[in-house]
Formats: C-alpha cells, structure tokens, sequence
C-alpha cells in the first residue's frame, strides 16, 4: 500500500488535449464509500482495476490500495455498486519542469460526461505535499480537498445539479 499525494484543479480550456501524450476511456463505479473512504471498481480500455482508498485529514494525501482484476470480475463487481457509474475520458498530459521539459510528473485531465458533464478537472500525482510544479495556462482554480470534486461525491450530487 502507499501514500497517494495529489492536487485537484478545474480546467479553464480544452488546450490540454493537443498535449495529452494519451487517453482512457474510464468507468467507474463505488462499492462503499463513506467519510473519505472508498471501495471503487473501474474498467479502463479492456481492464479491470479494484481500488480501496483512505481517508485524508488535509485532501492532499491519503493510503491507496489498487490491484488489476480479471475484466469479468470487473464486471460482476458494478452489480455491487450503488449510485449510478461515472463516465470520463481521462487525459495524460506531460507537466513541464521549469525549463520547459518533461519533469516526468503527469496531470490526468479527467472530462466527465453522463450527469457530470461539463467538468473537467486535472489531478497531478506529487512526491510530497510540498514539491513544486509549473502550473499551465489551462489550470484553473485548486479544488484539493473539495470533496464535492471527489468522484465518489458527484454520484450523489452531480455537476448538472450544480448549475
């Protein structure tokens, strides 16, 4: 098990594609899911993936468990699920160093669809709360720690419902 660390941003523009260096298409869906802790099942592009994650205390950081499956089992799994599913198409976009290179750190820029559409938030993966990225033009505000973000939230409260 590790340590997951992360930021949440909105995104300001579609820009980011024409830097994605890839895509998946995602669905997902919440087997549990209560105060910050999260059973999630998700297949992506013919895979199947079983996740447990734990609560934060700053939205920054929090234990992840997260083991491929067989696609059947996948499968099986969502009739456990309640909520409805996510659906998102997520982006691998390269983050830049401050020279302007590859800094081998990633944003996935999920767009949502279904009842969520019209989001679309970036997350990028970091090696401590306190490790310095270039923030591109396309970031916009920093919802970390914003649990209406948290996937698991927009279930019970879409983005439509937002608006």
């Amino acid at each position: 098990m590790h340590i997951e660390t992360e930021r949440k941003f909105l995104v300001l523009s579609d820009s980011y594609k024409a830097l994605a260096v890839g895509s998946h298409s995602i669905r997902q869906g919440y087997i549990a899911h209560e105060k910050g802790r999260t059973v999630r099942v998700r297949i992506s592009d013919g895979s199947g993936w079983l996740t447990i994650k734990g609560p934060s205390a700053n939205g920054i950081s929090r234990m992840e468990w997260e083991k491929e499956i067989p696609l059947r089992d996948a499968e099986d799994l969502f009739l456990l699920c309640h909520g409805g599913r996510i659906e998102k198409t997520r982006w691998i976009v390269p983050a830049l160093d401050a020279s302007g290179k590859p800094s081998g750190r990633f944003f996935e820029v999920d767009e949502f669809f279904g009842d969520n559409a019209g989001l679309t938030v970036a997350e990028i993966e970091l090696g401590s709360e306190d490790e310095d990225f270039i923030r591109p033009d396309w970031l916009g505000e920093e919802v970390t720690g914003d649990r209406r973000y948290y996937n698991s939230a927009l279930l019970a409260n879409p983005f439509k419902e937002w608006k």
